[in-house]
């Protein structure tokens, strides 16, 4: 099923738009001069660090083009390996290897490539091809997530990520977006990912969407949405709210993945959190938001803060 809305169905459902999140929320929230701590993910890692918040380990950075030449010696003790621009977006000139093929590299689809092709994109990332404003940029050489076990069947050739979006520490909506075949792997909803929407109560699938459809199955591996229950959901809810503080913003989205060993981890921030999340969830985030902030209100305390939103954003069945 198709999802059309007109303005006024919108308005009413509390749908929220892209002018109002850039001047209500981003503008009004986010300050100028904190927006190289969550644009940056090499800086953003080491904040998270210093507060004690678990990132993905990082093995590397390259931030000159004569690095390029000597990356395969850097490689070689590394059966797997994320490659991403410190400074990318949307998922863009993330290279993601899970595996070697004798002197060659395998992706996550399953794909063969060899070192030129690696070399060639983080050249490409350093040339600022998949960053923000095109600028130069650095390659980041990071550790592949070992992800919950639980969530295999909920993703294809790629690890599932969990965007929460926060106010003022008080989590107001949450999606799971799940990577797929026709995503390449990753977990980007333009790209074919499949975005879950999730009770901010328990943790439990609401609802979920493809290319803006309606879909009850993962479309790789079967899997029923209907029965997703995330696990350790307090954690990553907890972890989303401890972000605001940690980088000065009132308004971000904060993207955090289960793994095997560490739990609930931090991937990324985003200051400038996408609006597709409400198709995920089938709701408007301004009713909400005017909650949130009225919860903020109330207390400075984040597990306070958690509690009542999940009180408050239940997701009655």
């Amino acid at each position: 099923m198709k999802l059309f809305a007109s303005p006024s169905m919108l308005r009413r459902n509390g749908i929220l738009g892209m002018n109002e999140r850039n001047i209500g929320l981003i503008g009004k929230f986010n300050p100028r001069r904190n927006f190289p701590l969550v644009d940056d993910k090499l800086k953003t890692k080491q904040a998270a660090q210093e507060q004690g918040i678990h990132t993905p380990e990082l093995y590397g950075v390259v931030e000159y083009q004569y690095e390029v030449r000597d990356l395969v010696r850097r490689l070689e003790p590394l059966d797997g390996f994320v490659i991403k621009p410190t400074q990318g977006s949307g998922g863009k000139g993330i290279l993601v290897i899970t595996g070697r093929d004798g002197p060659n590299y395998v992706k996550s689809s399953g794909a063969v490539v060899d070192e030129s092709y690696v070399r060639r994109h983080v050249s490409n990332v350093l040339a600022g091809l998949h960053s923000l404003g095109g600028r130069n940029d650095k390659a980041m050489v990071e550790a592949l997530i070992d992800f919950d076990p639980y969530l295999a069947n909920y993703s294809f050739e790629g690890v599932p990520d969990i965007r929460v979006i926060v106010l003022k520490g008080v989590p107001v909506m949450a999606m799971m977006r799940c990577a797929t075949h026709a995503s390449d792997g990753k977990a980007n909803l333009h790209q074919g990912a499949v975005g879950v929407g999730l009770d901010i109560a328990t943790g439990s699938a609401v609802s979920a969407v493809q290319h803006g459809s309606l879909c009850d199955h993962h479309p790789d591996t079967g899997a029923s949405f209907e029965a997703l229950q995330i696990p350790l959901w307090d954690d990553i809810l907890h972890l989303a709210s401890r972000c605001v503080e940690m980088t000065g913003m009132d308004y971000i989205g904060a993207d955090i993945v289960l793994d095997r060993q560490f739990g609930a981890t931090l991937l990324e921030l985003n200051a400038r959190p996408g609006l597709s999340i409400q198709v995920a969830n089938q709701a408007g985030l301004r009713h909400r938001l005017v909650t949130a902030n009225r919860i903020a209100e109330s207390t400075d305390d984040l597990a306070e803060k958690v509690a009542l939103a999940q009180q408050a954003f239940a997701v009655k069945r």
